[in-house]
C-alpha cells in the first residue's frame, strides 16, 4: 500500500484481505485435525494413523479447492480492479479490464468504477474543451476592448469616433458577460433535478406567445418541472429564432418529442449543435450555449437528447 495519505481516509491499520483469506484457509486446515480426537474417543472405529490419513486428506482437499475458489472469485478480482485503477489514474484511457468477475457483486462493482472512470475523463475531456473555447470566444471582445483602449489613450479628436470606439467597448463588455453567464448557466445545469413526475401543461408558461403550441399526446414525465420548464423554454426559443410558428409536443412512454415548422437545421450543422459556443446566430448576439447547456442539464439527470431526421423544420427526442 502507498505511504501517501489520501485526504478524507482515516489512516488506521486494517488486515489485508490476503491475511483474512490465509487465515480463513488455516482454520479450514487446522479444526478437522481436531476432529480426530473425536473419532477416536467417541467411536473408537478406526485407528490413529486411519483417522489421520483420512480427516488430513479431507482437510487438504477441502482447502485446496477453497483456496482456488478465494483466488479466483476475490482475489483476482481485486487484484484486476486496482491494476485498473492505477492505469487510469495515470492517464491511460484504453486501460484493460477483465470482462469476467468471480461473483455477481464484483461484477457490480467492476461496472461502477469503470463507469466512474470513463465519466471522470469525459468529465476531464470536457472541462479541457470548455477551456479551450472559453479562451477562444474571450479573445476576440477582449482584442477589441484592448484595441479601443489604445486608441482612446492615444487622443481621439473626432467624436464620431470616439463615439465608435466606446460603442465597441460596450458591446465587447456585454459580449464577455453573456459568454460569463452562458458558462454560470452551464456549471448550474450539472445540478441534479427531481424525477417528476410532471405534466407538459404546467410547464408551458415560459413558451414564447407566437408559438402555437399542440399536445399529441400528454404522459407524465419523470422529471423536475422546473428542468423540464428550462428544457422546453430554450428549445421554443431556438425555434422561434429560426422562423417557427408551431410547436408540435408528444409526451409517451417516458420519452418527450419536440418538431416544428421552422427553417430546420443544415446538413453541416447537424453534428454539432451540440458543441458548446456553435451558432450561427453570432452577429445577433447568439453564444452557442443554449442547446450545450440543455444537453448539460439532461445528461446529469439521466436523460438524453438527439436530434432526429425532419422533412421540415426540427426535431428533437428526449429519453429520460
Amino acid at each position: 500500500m502507498s505511504g501517501r495519505v489520501r485526504s478524507g481516509i482515516a489512516q488506521k491499520w486494517r488486515p489485508p484481505l490476503a491475511l483474512v483469506i490465509g487465515g480463513t484457509l488455516a482454520a479450514v486446515l487446522c479444526l478437522p485435525l481436531l476432529g480426530i480426537g473425536y473419532f477416536k474417543l467417541a467411536g473408537n472405529i478406526l485407528g490413529w494413523g486411519e483417522t489421520t490419513w483420512l480427516i488430513g486428506w479431507m482437510a487438504y482437499l477441502s482447502t485446496a479447492i477453497l483456496a482456488y475458489l478465494l483466488w479466483r472469485l476475490v482475489l483476482r478480482p481485486v487484484y484486476a480492479l486496482t491494476a485498473y485503477a492505477k492505469a487510469v489514474e495515470a492517464g491511460q484511457t484504453d486501460a484493460p479490464l477483465p470482462p469476467h468477475f468471480g461473483t455477481p457483486e464484483f461484477t457490480a462493482l467492476a461496472a461502477s468504477v469503470d463507469d466512474m472512470a470513463k465519466a471522470l475523463q469525459n468529465r476531464e475531456a470536457g472541462i479541457r474543451a470548455y477551456s479551450d473555447h472559453v479562451t477562444h470566444e474571450l479573445k476576440s471582445p477582449l482584442t477589441s476592448i484592448s484595441a479601443a483602449a489604445e486608441l482612446l489613450e492615444a487622443g481621439v479628436d473626432d467624436p464620431e469616433d470616439r463615439a465608435q470606439l466606446l460603442a465597441s467597448i460596450r458591446t465587447s463588455s456585454t459580449r464577455m458577460q453573456s459568454l460569463l453567464n452562458s458558462l454560470r448557466a452551464l456549471a448550474a445545469a450539472r445540478a441534479p433535478y427531481g424525477r417528476g413526475p410532471t405534466s407538459l401543461p404546467d410547464v408551458l408558461g415560459g413558451i414564447p406567445e407566437t408559438l402555437k403550441v399542440t399536445l399529441h399526446e400528454n404522459e407524465p414525465l419523470p422529471f423536475d418541472a422546473t428542468g423540464l420548464t428550462a428544457v422546453l423554454e430554450q428549445l421554443a426559443q431556438n425555434a422561434a429564432s429560426h422562423g417557427a410558428t408551431e410547436l408540435h409536443l408528444s409526451a409517451k412512454d417516458s420519452t418527450l418529442t419536440i418538431a416544428d415548422n421552422g427553417k430546420g437545421i443544415a446538413g453541416g450543422d447537424r453534428a454539432r449543435i451540440f458543441d458548446p459556443f456553435f451558432t450561427t446566430r453570432r452577429n445577433t448576439g447568439g453564444t452557442g450555449m443554449g442547446l450545450a447547456i440543455t444537453r448539460a442539464m439532461l445528461e446529469a439527470n439521466g436523460a438524453e437528447i438527439t436530434l432526429l431526421p425532419s422533412a421540415a423544420g426540427a426535431k428533437f427526442q428526449i429519453v429520460f
